[in-house]
């Protein structure tokens, strides 16, 4: 498969590609008689992998350590599966703040009106007003706190 074919099918500029072949995190993609890339499904998975741990805020520097480990093979390999479990960590993190934080914003547009109301009345003030950190949707976060 050619560059332009792999761009469309995964999504990542051409530039990309080149890119990720010429700092290591990818390996060296297969050429053709005239020099050009020729990418293999081995080429697409690594591309893949890529593009996900990247969205997932894995930094350039860890998938060039992780595809220079992946090329060394042997005993190196724990290392690599090291920085696998070291995002995943890092992701579930990332997933329990949005969650929390989605439980946050469902709970504000849910009371929004009567929230409004209340200090339209006067039955709530700034001063006189919920305590969001303690709602029961942040129940668990609260309770690491104490």
């Amino acid at each position: 498969m050619n560059s332009k074919k792999v761009s469309e099918l995964l999504g990542v500029s051409t530039d990309t590609l080149r890119y990720y072949e010429r700092i290591g995190v990818i390996p060296p993609v297969e050429r053709d008689h005239n020099g050009y890339r020729v990418y293999k499904t081995n080429d697409l998975n690594w591309i893949y992998l890529a593009k996900s741990l990247r969205s997932a805020g894995l930094s350039i520097e860890s998938l060039i350590e992780f595809a220079t480990l992946a090329r060394k093979g042997g005993k190196v390999r724990a290392a690599q599966k090291d920085i696998l479990h070291e995002q995943l960590d890092t992701l579930n993190t990332k997933l329990a703040q949005m969650k929390e934080t989605q439980a946050l914003l469902q709970y504000k547009i849910d009371t929004f009106d009567e929230h409004l109301a209340k200090f339209d009345s006067g039955q709530m003030t700034k001063d006189h007003t919920e305590e969001l950190w303690k709602k029961p949707f942040l129940k668990d976060r609260n309770k690491g706190e104490q």
